[in-house]
């Protein structure tokens, strides 16, 4: 007999996602889409943004890789980059759609440090190697490569992410440590037993920011690992919202600017 779901197999009703019955070696928390609300970018160009095709080793196919220039800074020669961790209901060819291009040149028009954001479909794997399919070594590997040969910085990196993709920049964090410069992570989709709690201290000496939906089914889970910490999270915010762009697009520019402080920052000991 199949086993029940339980309440990481169903969203919240505000978040209008379904639960799928998948393979073996996913959990519930891979399964929980948002509703496909989009945020309200800012009135501000996108600047210099693509989607092209790339043939990914680790991952055995052919994966769109998405990059952004902040306008005014032209093919973004030698800027640092914030690798960008989908969730499960978009892919890279959705981020011109969500306006993140607009949303980075007005961090930058607004004061931010310029940077550039880079980042490829890892699909729905929770980005975990599954079989032979290895999204987390096309970040941790191919990503940076690609972003070296536009002329990208990517010895500055940092890494931002969505549900999923909370969790896969954090668990990015926590396997290599010392690899980025900060971890901005909206809603992740984590759990008390899973790799990302494992790991928790090797999260110590980089810079985290969370930030969680009151409404999100998540919202305990992420509290628990803000305590769970080694050390205190440069940033914790919990504001009205649920697992969705609606919440999401919110709290896009403070994630922004937070990567970026970082990312024009000094290393760290690590």
């Amino acid at each position: 007999m199949a086993a029940r779901p339980t309440r990481r197999g169903l969203l919240l009703a505000g978040a209008g996602a379904t639960a799928l019955a998948v393979g073996v070696g996913w959990t519930a928390r891979d399964l929980i889409r948002p509703s496909p609300t989009r945020p309200v970018p800012p009135d501000a160009p996108a600047g210099d943004e693509r989607v092209v095709s790339r043939p990914s080793t680790a991952r055995g196919r052919s994966v769109d890789f998405y990059t952004a220039v902040p306008d005014g800074h032209g093919d973004g020669q030698g800027l640092p980059v914030c690798l960008v961790l989908h969730g499960a209901s978009t892919t890279a060819r959705d981020f011109p759609g969500l306006g993140l291009g607009r949303f980075l040149t007005d961090a930058v028009r607004r004061g931010a440090p310029p940077f550039v954001l880079a980042g490829a479909t890892g699909d729905r794997l929770s980005w975990r190697p599954t079989g032979r399919d290895d999204p987390q070594r096309m970040v941790r590997e191919e990503l940076p490569a690609w972003c070296s040969e536009r002329g990208f910085d990517a010895t500055r990196l940092a890494a931002w992410g969505w549900s999923m993709g909370g969790f896969g920049s954090l668990l990015l964090a926590a396997t290599w440590p010392g690899l980025l410069r900060a971890v901005a992570a909206f809603s992740p989709a984590v759990a008390p037993d899973d790799a990302v709690f494992a790991g928790v201290d090797r999260l110590r000496g980089t810079p985290l920011g969370l930030w969680c939906g009151r409404q999100d089914d998540f919202l305990a889970d992420v509290q628990a690992l803000e305590r769970a910490l080694p050390e205190p999270a440069a940033r914790a915010e919990y504001a009205d919202g649920g697992h969705d762009f609606r919440y999401w697009g919110s709290v896009i520019p403070a994630a922004l600017d937070f990567v970026a402080a970082a990312l024009a920052a000094p290393p760290g000991p690590n």
